[in-house]
């Protein structure tokens, strides 16, 4: 089609009342140009979207480029289509007014020599020729000029094409594309209306529980001003449909654009994926993912991404898009079996498709890594900058403090360079004459550190670390050996993470060197307060509801999640009786370091088989680590074989108790055969010793008689280490609650996990012991959900008398 006729079928204006269809320039042109294989053995790539230290060669770039330069200048269009328009919008690195040809420059930095780049890669010029469109045809030009710029960012060296076109070519080309993009757009627009029509007639789908209506109103109020909402939702209130229920209804009033349910437990992604259906069942029209990770849905043996070892990496983006259409108009079915089942019937990489599906879906159920993780963040919803519309549901946001430390810090190890340099030292000798330069920067700091020192700026390290990536990049291209090759990329990617995050570094941060017990060196950048960057993500959203049973204390959370002081904050009341539970606190034992002795794991394992004897069931009890676990299991498993084997008893009026352990290194199969045993009928009781923290504390759901008590031994405090202390001082220099931030808050979430593996549903009835006298101190108590005000005080002597007690008569 010519540029004459196109236009009269594209009338581009910026006044229609048509409803607008956005996508950037980024996403249109990687959308619609791409083609060949997935390859993971480029190395290139590393652009500004690669490496956030990219922006600062791109500000310095800017900064030197006279007054006839104007940087970062936002531009944006309409194409105007039957029932709705396209806007593509942007921002332009550079616009040149100068002489009688305006210039748009797009700037990449690049960490290859420049010798290597003979030609602009077209995906980038593709986009230049997208802004210089948009500026002539708005400011009337007859021709522009393209510029790609490539900064080499060691030597900071400038490579640049120049290209011109006249209005009608860039017309022509650029009428192209969207014109390609108009049958996903009128996709879109004409699902939405689907979609939002059967989101009018639905209803919540149970009728509610105590204080679940309340949740209801305060995320769609949330959701409605365009707010953050922290909920502390009690077990058993119905949290997940609390949740997702209003937002459906918000976005089908156009609140939102699309739902991020975010998870860190593959258990609650499941509980989501049944919310979701359940609505469904009510006539829904919802299309709804959950992202799987790639090593778990790849046909290969190992997701080794490239054409020569996948034949579904060869050509794959030739007929994605072909795959991706196809399944969003014929099925709302996006579920793991039918996705895989659509990447085999198109010859795709089953986890790419999931991704590119994702794109077009309304909701989406995955680990926080796809939103947050500055690696792994899904960058066709959140590289771009700006708003997107969307609503973030966060489940087990109590996870998300770690989590979120986790994501924003990086560290590198002195070993790992001494290693590069002997592999390489024979065949590049300049990579390794780099690869030595940073293991002497490290070496140096090792001689001033005996177990850890707080750094000031490591400035110095970053710029060896950019000059060592340059010789990577070139080595990583001619490289063949695959051995070799793949401890240089692992290496490689180490430091490019190091790098991005370096430039994230402000006062949320505290950079340390540490000497481990087993002799290796380390350099980290220790992201202390995760708020600041969760925030750069989360303001791509209208509102953010995080939620959890164990947010305690909320003002914690809101100050390590979040950046904002007007949160709202909304307890939940528990629909449970509280007489269906016993809470006591043991206070004869403790697992304080000082008071440890055979005496002591004596007491904890008479606890647990006081408790566990009173009444036939299963139960869990949890322990700070593994060594304290077994050092009370040799006791316990003692007393049951003096209780068995016992002379002069009645033995049938005992109950036979069988003990199972949580090992160290469990697989996924070895934890489902340990939860499995919990789904059985036994004539008498189990009994499983877990460690605190770890898989079975949380995540876990046996309900009913499946579970009907736990005990957790100590409070949860994590070990003082070195990286603890820096957390603790970082919070008291901040006249912060450092103990607390550090340990306390940490440790009792682990326990208030753990207690609440017994109460799943308001018909559970079960018990609950606190094992450490320390839980009776001040500082404890105030982080006790307001549900635990009825806890009792027991002792060794009269536990079994207590818990007899309250067993009696109950079903």
């Amino acid at each position: 089609m010519n540029a004459e006729k196109t236009e009269k079928k594209n009338e581009l204006n910026t006044e229609q009342a048509d409803p607008v269809i956005k996508i950037s320039v980024r996403n249109l042109v990687e959308f619609i140009l791409r083609e060949g294989d997935i390859d993971n053995r480029v190395a290139g790539g590393m652009d500004k979207d690669a490496m956030q230290m990219g922006n600062r060669i791109h500000r310095k770039i800017q900064r030197r480029m006279g007054a006839e330069y104007h940087a970062e200048v936002p531009m944006k269009i309409l194409v105007s289509y039957q029932d709705f328009q396209i806007q593509v919008e942007g921002r332009a690195d550079g616009i040149i007014e100068a002489d009688e040809c305006i210039t748009i420059d797009e700037i990449k930095g690049v960490l290859k020599e420049l010798e290597y780049i003979t030609e602009a890669v077209p995906v980038h010029l593709a986009q230049a020729k997208c802004y210089a469109y948009i500026y002539a045809k708005q400011q009337n030009q007859e021709k522009m000029r393209v510029q790609m710029t490539y900064c080499q960012m060691e030597t900071e060296e400038l490579k640049q094409f120049v290209s011109e076109y006249t209005f009608e070519e860039l017309e022509e080309w650029f009428l192209a594309v969207v014109n390609q993009y108009e049958k996903w757009a009128r996709f879109e627009f004409e699902w939405k209306q689907t979609r939002n029509a059967s989101i009018k007639s639905i209803e919540f789908p149970f009728d509610y529980r105590e204080g679940q209506r309340d949740l209801v109103t305060s995320v769609y109020r949330t959701i409605l001003r365009k707010k953050k909402l922290f909920i502390q939702a009690p077990t058993g209130v119905g949290k997940t449909m609390a949740a997702v229920f209003p937002t459906v209804k918000a976005m089908g009033e156009n609140l939102g654009r699309k739902i991020f349910y975010l998870t860190a437990k593959t258990i609650t992604r499941t509980v989501a994926e049944q919310a979701f259906a359940t609505l469904k069942e009510q006539s829904l029209r919802l299309k709804v993912i959950t992202l799987t990770a790639k090593e778990k849905v790849c046909f290969m043996e190992e997701a080794d991404c490239n054409p020569d070892a996948c034949p579904y990496a060869k050509g794959h983006f030739d007929r994605v898009n072909d795959a991706v259409f196809d399944m969003l108009t014929h099925t709302d079915d996006m579920s793991r079996e039918s996705l895989e089942a659509q990447a085999k019937k198109y010859n795709v990489c089953p986890f790419e498709l999931a991704l590119d599906v994702s794109t077009w879906v309304d909701a989406v159920i995955c680990d926080y890594n796809y939103v947050f993780d500055p690696t792994a963040h899904l960058k066709r919803f959140f590289s771009e900058g700006g708003s997107g519309d969307y609503l973030f549901l966060i489940d087990e946001a109590h996870n998300l403090v770690e989590r979120g430390r986790e994501m924003y810090s990086a560290v590198l190890y002195k070993e790992e360079f001494l290693s590069a340099k002997k592999l390489v030292k024979l065949s590049d000798p300049k990579l390794a004459r780099r690869l030595e330069e940073c293991n002497k920067q490290f070496l140096e700091l090792k001689r001033e550190c005996e177990t850890y020192q707080v750094l000031g700026s490591v400035s110095h390290i970053a710029l060896k670390l950019m000059n060592v990536m340059t010789e990577m990049e070139r080595f990583l291209e001619e490289e063949k050996e695959s051995g070799k090759r793949e401890e240089i990329l692992n290496l490689y990617f180490e430091i490019r993470s190091f790098l991005n995050i370096h430039d994230r570094l402000d006062e949320n941060y505290v950079t340390y060197s540490e000497l481990e017990p087993g002799g290796r060196f380390k350099v980290k950048l220790f992201c202390v307060n995760p708020s600041v960057n969760l925030q750069e993500f989360l303001a791509q959203g209208n509102s953010t509801v995080f939620f959890s049973a164990t947010l305690l204390p909320i003002n914690y959370y809101k100050k390590l999640l979040s950046v904002d002081s007007d949160d709202y904050a909304i307890y939940a009341k528990s629909p449970f009786q509280t007489e269906n539970r016993l809470l006591m606190i043991g206070n004869d034992v403790s697992t304080k370091y000082t008071l440890r002795s055979e005496e002591m794991y004596r007491k904890f394992a008479a606890y647990i088989y006081e408790t566990v004897s009173q009444k036939r069931g299963n139960y869990l009890a949890f322990f700070p680590s593994y060594r304290f676990l077994e050092d009370v299991y040799t006791p316990f498993w003692n007393r049951l074989q003096a209780e068995m084997s016992g002379d002069g008893q009645d033995k049938s009026a005992r109950t036979e108790i069988e003990c199972i352990v949580q090992s160290q290194y469990m697989n996924e199969e070895a934890r489902e055969i340990f939860l499995e045993n919990f789904e059985e009928e036994r004539s008498g009781s189990l009994v499983g010793l877990c460690v605190m923290g770890g898989i079975f504390s949380e995540g876990i759901d046996l309900s009913e008689d499946k579970l009907i008590g736990a005990m957790i031994i100590g409070t949860g405090l994590p070990q003082v280490c070195n990286e603890r202390e820096i957390l603790k001082n970082y919070f008291d220099a901040r006249q912060m609650p450092g103990f607390d931030y550090s340990y306390m808050y940490p440790g009792m979430n682990k326990v208030l996990q753990a207690a609440g593996r017994v109460i799943r549903t308001e018909e559970d009835t079960g018990i609950i012991l606190l094992l450490d006298e320390r839980f009776r101190q001040r500082q404890y108590r105030e982080v006790f959900p307001r549900e635990w005000s009825d806890q009792k005080i027991c002792r060794l002597e009269d536990v079994k008398e207590k818990v007899s007690e309250f067993w009696k008569g109950k079903i």
